[in-house]
């Protein structure tokens, strides 16, 4: 599991490049989602959770990848 994480680095970059910015006008979608939890998150439905998880994935894949090629390097190989 660890190894495949890993290995598909460059397709969690995409990812989250694509799929965890879009729609990219007038903002990143996860950037609003973020801003309006952390201004208190008055008004926000389940809906609007979700799709923070949605936005979201693609760069807890890409931190998680990233952090397990520093920490296991020389025994990944």
């Amino acid at each position: 599991m660890i190894k495949w994480i890993t290995d598909n680095t460059g397709l969690f970059l995409i990812a989250s490049l694509t799929l965890g910015l879009a729609p990219f006008l007038p903002e990143p979608h996860l950037w609003g989602k973020l801003r309006w939890i952390l201004g208190g998150a008055k008004g926000m439905q389940l809906m609007d959770y979700f799709d923070l998880v949605m936005h979201g994935f693609p760069w807890l894949l890409l931190i998680l990848s990233i952090g397990l090629k520093i920490t296991y390097k020389n025994k990944l190989d």
